[in-house]
């Protein structure tokens, strides 16, 4: 009976280690993409939510589990000059916010003026 109990044990642990391990499927990862645009100053929105990013140059930080990569479209406003619509594959796959952000995906943008 107590050897029943001990295998259970040791099985219990082995899969709590498994969590606790780099390999976890629920690991936190992170992706940085550095936008640009030609001229600066353009504003990206995130239109998967609506949500304002920032304004370029800028480098944004995503969030994942398990380093899976995430598909970003986004767009790119500034006053007189054409709306520009982006996909963006972002690299969820470093450790850390700071390597992510030192390893940022380069993402560069032409704007046109209107006329």
């Amino acid at each position: 009976m107590v050897g029943k109990y001990l295998r259970i044990l040791v099985y219990i642990l082995a899969i709590y280690s498994l969590f606790l391990s780099g390999g976890c499927a629920w690991q936190k990862t992170f992706g940085a993409v550095e936008f640009k645009s030609k001229p600066a100053g353009a504003e990206i929105i995130n239109l998967g939510d609506d949500s304002l990013l920032g304004t370029t140059p800028t480098k944004v930080i995503w969030e994942e589990t398990g380093g899976e990569s995430k598909k970003v479209t986004v767009q790119f406003r500034k006053q007189g000059y054409l709306e520009r619509i982006s996909d963006v594959w972002v690299n969820t796959r470093h450790a850390s916010r700071e390597e992510a952000l030192k390893k940022a995906q380069p993402i560069e943008v032409e704007l046109l003026k209107k006329k």
